[in-house]
């Protein structure tokens, strides 16, 4: 139980060179902060290019990011003797044996001894860090941290995921850059791993095919919820319970490839509801118990539920809610970071990964004989590809930290054609049913949608207005809302000025944003992934930098 546990180091001081490691569960990710300024931060899936870290032999749960947090240092041109401290994402102090509560697996004993040994591992994988410097933070301390210490301002922090050491929880609220938790639940009742039931349940079973029950959802009705408020319901101590539930008895299991039914999604819209229900009674009894703070923070994979966060916002006490675009276990990294120099700081841009130079991306194109020109704006000429209805692969600066692609490494498409959802799921090779998502220029956002604003990590889902809906179909999901990216010109310049090119082209101020991927493998990081997806899928034309590359010209198609 983590109720009262900050760090074990309490005596440490503010640190001005931290790297943060996660290495547990999966999304092993790297962030490093130097003097409260966060430079580089990375998942190790952007350059093992195995989705979400997961090595398939011999322990699938436990990958450390050698490659991710080696960049980091390089980046910043540190040495690892450099470092003030390694904070790891996990206290293996903290476990115990959880057999008896009926949701250990066979990896906890070796996701346990791995975290003890992690010291020698960095140090073996660094040469030169002292295994001293290495510093154990509880995985939900981390995930607060992520996001209390994200925004300048004391916030409530909420934190909701499949489980920590012997958590699925934490309640709590920053003060001057302290963390008090307020209120932690233990297993075996979880909420994240509810829903990851659930999702293996209806055949989806690949890590982290949670956000596909999401979407499934808006094509049911919550038929079970009756039953579910019996289950699973938040107590009156600021936790919750989850009872077993009989899937079969609600709908018969789906296999990988069989069939979609009405049941399935009814499912699925049930236990969506009966989630969002509950977090909010959390939020709710968070606020209260953490003095009325204007500002909630959240973090953990459950608040990558844009549906739950949206009604949150809207329903909930608080002022503002703000959301880590890291949500998930790849930004425990930055939160072990930010929890050892416990110092609020502002997050910025997500765009943390790596970039590389015009010459370098030139260079590139050259190497793989590319036919290419450097037109006199690359906004510009890419909004003319998409004002024919053309796909662009967008590829510019740094690649984002986090599971969204945000206007960095992006498939963008027309969202005026009702057939571009399907376009867009046939090129990535993914479900119909799964939406594609608006980017809009801040300045027009009130124009056409409602709901939280800004909203520039895609952490929300918005309400569609009435009038707007037949205007871009390819963006409006089948419940009349989007999942918004609000782009600003001050910090997306770039983004911003294709926008407004289609907007002068076509009059609509939107276009569609989808992660610059395949099915089943990450966003591509280097201009070589980009090349080889813009070579493999009919896509018309990539913009690499200020570069463009025309399909008709490249393979005469």
């Amino acid at each position: 139980m983590i109720m009262g546990v900050l760090l074990r180091s309490g005596g440490i001081r503010r640190h001005m060179r931290v790297l943060g490691i996660n290495a547990i569960f999966h999304d092993p990710a790297a962030a490093l902060i130097v003097d409260g300024r966060v430079v580089a931060a990375a998942e190790e899936e952007r350059f093992s290019r195995r989705k979400h870290g997961k090595r398939p032999v011999p322990f699938a749960a436990w990958e450390l990011p050698e490659l991710a947090a080696a960049w980091c240092l390089e980046e910043a041109g540190l040495r690892p003797d450099d470092l003030d401290a390694v904070a790891y994402s996990f206290d293996p102090s903290l476990t115990r044996d959880l057999s008896s509560l009926g949701v250990s697996d066979p990896s906890d004993a070796m996701r346990v001894d791995y975290a003890r040994r992690a010291p020698q591992f960095l140090a073996t994988a660094l040469p030169g860090l002292d295994p001293s410097q290495v510093t154990f933070v509880p995985h939900h301390v981390a995930h607060a941290a992520s996001a209390g210490l994200s925004v300048p301002e004391d916030s409530a922090v909420l934190v909701l995921d499949g489980r920590g050491e012997v958590a699925s929880h934490l309640a709590g609220a920053y003060r001057g850059g302290e963390l008090e938790i307020l209120k932690s639940q233990e297993l075996p009742h979880s909420l994240g791993l509810l829903y990851e039931d659930l999702t293996r349940h209806l055949g989806f079973l690949h890590s982290s095919d949670e956000y596909k029950v999401m979407a499934l959802a808006s094509y049911g009705s919550p038929k079970f919820l009756g039953l579910l408020r019996e289950l699973v319901h938040a107590n009156d101590d600021g936790g919750f319970t989850v009872e077993r539930i009989d899937w079969d008895a609600l709908a018969k299991a789906r296999t990988a490839d069989g069939e979609m039914t009405e049941a399935h999604a009814d499912l699925a819209s049930s236990v969506q509801t009966r989630l969002e229900e509950v977090m909010l009674d959390l939020a709710r009894w968070t606020y209260e118990a953490a003095g009325g703070p204007k500002t909630l923070t959240m973090a953990g994979g459950t608040a990558l539920n844009c549906v739950a966060n949206a009604r949150i916002a809207a329903e909930g006490p608080y002022e503002r809610v703000w959301v880590q675009p890291a949500a998930g276990d790849s930004g425990t990294a930055l939160g072990a970071a930010l929890a050892i120099g416990r110092k609020n700081i502002t997050f910025g841009s997500a765009a943390l990964g790596r970039g590389w130079s015009d010459e370098e991306l030139e260079a590139e194109l050259k190497r793989a004989a590319l036919p290419y020109t450097r037109p006199e704006s690359i906004a510009a000429e890419a909004a003319r590809v998409l004002a024919d209805n053309g796909i662009v692969a967008w590829y510019q600066g740094r690649s984002e930290y986090g599971p969204r692609a945000l206007g960095h490494r992006s498939l963008i498409a027309h969202p005026g054609d009702k057939d571009t959802q399907t376009r867009m799921n046939d090129v990535k090779g993914r479900e119909q049913f799964r939406p594609i998502a608006p980017m809009v220029r801040a300045e027009r956002f009130a124009d056409i949608f409602s709901g939280v604003y800004p909203s520039p990590y895609m952490l929300f889902v918005h309400k569609v207005k009435p009038e707007w809906k037949d205007r871009i179909p390819a963006v409006t999901h089948v419940d009349g809302t989007a999942r918004v990216q609000t782009v600003h010109s001050d910090t997306e310049p770039l983004v911003h000025e294709m926008i407004a090119e289609f907007e002068r082209l076509t009059g609509l101020p939107v276009v569609v944003n989808t992660s610059l991927n395949t099915a089943g493998r990450p966003m591509v990081d280097t201009p070589r992934e980009a090349m080889e997806l813009f070579g493999s899928a009919p896509v018309d034309l990539l913009a690499m930098g200020p570069f463009a590359v025309h399909r008709a010209k490249a393979f005469g198609a």
